[in-house]
């Protein structure tokens, strides 16, 4: 079974984007290509179970395993050591992909406490996406009774979009609810 994203995107979204941008080929249309979610852990260095839970939670939330990421170089401000876990990460692309995404835009952003929209200038100018999430708890799938302590993540929206304002028209008709 597809998901409905993915159909939204062939039968609305495509003859859209053709005839605004006047596209000569139906593959230069902008794409998802995938979907990167990343919790970053700092304080995991002290409480190696709160990494435990969070992999968890992404587990639960993005349906896929997450690895856990370790710290490439040392810095002793941070107290940080080279090889020490300090977050988790997941990498979603095809059917997950558009599953999360449509989970994201459907069900998660609109239970964010006076939410507005998500801000309309986080590309990266490659037509990628960038959102900040402040905690978990916005997501069906995590019971707020077994959470022990509220972590945000940060998720990337990567797209074959070749500008910011191809990925933003891309985006928009997906169903991204941004600003006004």
């Amino acid at each position: 079974m597809a998901a409905r994203l993915k159909d939204k995107y062939k039968n609305e979204v495509v003859p859209a984007l053709m005839e605004k941008f006047k596209y000569d080929n139906i593959m230069e249309v902008p794409k998802l290509e995938k979907v990167v979610i990343n919790m970053g852990l700092g304080e995991a260095r002290d409480n190696p179970k709160l990494l435990e839970s969070a992999v968890e939670e992404l587990g639960i939330l993005s349906g896929q395993k997450p690895v856990v990421i370790k710290a490439k170089k040392s810095v002793a401000n941070f107290k940080v050591r080279e090889g020490m876990p300090v977050g988790s990460k997941v990498t979603l692309r095809g059917q997950k992909m558009y599953e999360f995404l449509d989970k994201l835009m459907n069900i998660a952003l609109p239970r964010v406490r006076d939410f507005r929209g998500v801000s309309a200038t986080s590309f990266d100018g490659r037509g990628n996406y960038a959102l900040g999430v402040k905690e978990q708890l916005i997501f069906p799938e995590i019971e707020y009774d077994k959470v022990d302590s509220i972590k945000g993540m940060d998720i990337i929206v990567v797209t074959t979009a070749k500008t910011d304002e191809e990925a933003k028209e891309f985006l928009a008709l997906m169903g991204m609810p941004f600003r006004k």
